[in-house]
């Protein structure tokens, strides 16, 4: 839902972790799994009761993770005067504010949502997409394949997101296929100040763009936005290391019906097996569902990301680091396979190398 002031957000009610028994507990974890891709936490409790090891247990672990919280003491029209207490001491106790509000008459819930906005962590997108890298009144040019892949009648996420940090930036985006980059870019008076274009396309439109044209793709631009861009060019040094029969996993957070030349399940790996020179062992993992262990992989390569936040993304670079894994990332993986990553990197210089 759009929640102003923060803008779009997700609503995810989880099972209590009180639940018993065998489904009780997955219930539980599963619950507990939506944390990875928690910005900020509302704790309910019922009015009347309170907080057990559980309550406890989630706090400590919101506070180790960083994550922020509020909370809720629901019910509140049951006992109003003591819903204010139990609000009171729980925000003393936990260190976070507790808002006594009832979901039956709505009382208190318009301070809750005042809670949520002001709790809500700063900049949940650390680093902007890309309009850092251009100045008011330069012009982008956009370049979007429309291929099988491309949805019917509209763009995907990264390019609407990238046309909209661009006019942020009161500046200009021009948006053409890969067929028409070299004439768009005969017709222009200017240069542009930067090309944009879908990963998959790259060997063409560095062929069609002047070198002295700063290069790079969705896909890296999503990886500084979501991501540790800097890590995930680190990652890519791990793809000359790797040999016949190594193990690599391929993650992409979207669960789009695969077309017959699919970038995740078909291309990246026919490039990977030719630039290795021998088959790999590829396991693939689509959604927000990963393997637990990740210690077996010689390699992590995971999508740009732009189905999921940056909690979620940052986790799964944690994850990969503290089994020493290296991970990269769909655009910065092509570039380096295709020879062009250094190209690619263009507006980021000081990734160069790294």
């Amino acid at each position: 839902m759009e929640f102003l002031p923060l803008g779009p957000v997700v609503l995810i009610d989880t099972a209590g972790l009180d639940d018993e028994g065998e489904l009780g507990s997955l219930r539980v974890q599963r619950s507990l799994d939506v944390l990875d891709r928690t910005d900020l936490a509302v704790v309910v409790i019922e009015n009347g009761t309170e907080p057990g090891d559980m309550e406890q247990q989630l706090v400590r672990e919101l506070k180790a993770r960083g994550i922020a919280a509020v909370g809720a003491v629901n019910k509140a029209d049951t006992d109003p005067v003591g819903a204010q207490r139990l609000a009171a001491i729980l925000t003393s106790l936990f260190g976070f504010t507790f808002v006594a509000c009832s979901t039956q008459t709505e009382n208190g819930v318009q301070l809750l949502r005042q809670a949520m906005i002001a709790g809500a962590p700063a900049g949940r997108e650390d680093v902007p997409m890309l309009s850092d890298l251009v100045r008011p009144g330069d012009l982008v040019l956009l370049v979007v394949p429309v291929d099988l892949g491309a949805p019917k009648g509209r763009l995907i996420l990264p390019q609407v997101e990238a046309i909209r940090d661009v006019l942020d930036r009161d500046a200009m985006v021009m948006v053409v296929k890969e067929r028409e980059l070299r004439a768009a870019l005969d017709s222009l008076a200017r240069k542009p100040a930067l090309v944009v274009t879908d990963s998959q396309a790259f060997l063409k439109v560095d062929a069609d763009t002047p070198p002295e044209i700063p290069l790079t793709s969705f896909s890296i631009l999503m990886a500084r936005h979501k991501g540790d861009l800097a890590e995930l060019v680190a990652g890519a040094r791990a793809i000359d290391t790797l040999e016949a029969g190594d193990r690599v996993l391929i993650a992409e957070t979207c669960t789009h019906h695969q077309q017959a030349d699919d970038i995740g399940t078909v291309k990246i790996p026919r490039w990977l097996r030719n630039y290795v020179g021998g088959d790999l062992q590829i396991d693939f993992a689509h959604g927000r569902e990963m393997p637990a262990d990740l210690s077996d992989y010689k390699l992590v390569i995971h999508c740009g990301g732009c189905m999921i936040n940056r909690q979620l993304m940052m986790t799964r670079l944690r994850k990969a680091q503290a089994v020493s894994v290296p991970i990269v990332n769909y655009g910065v993986c092509i570039a380096h396979l295709h020879g062009i990553l250094p190209r690619a990197l263009s507006p980021f210089p000081e990734l160069v190398g790294v």
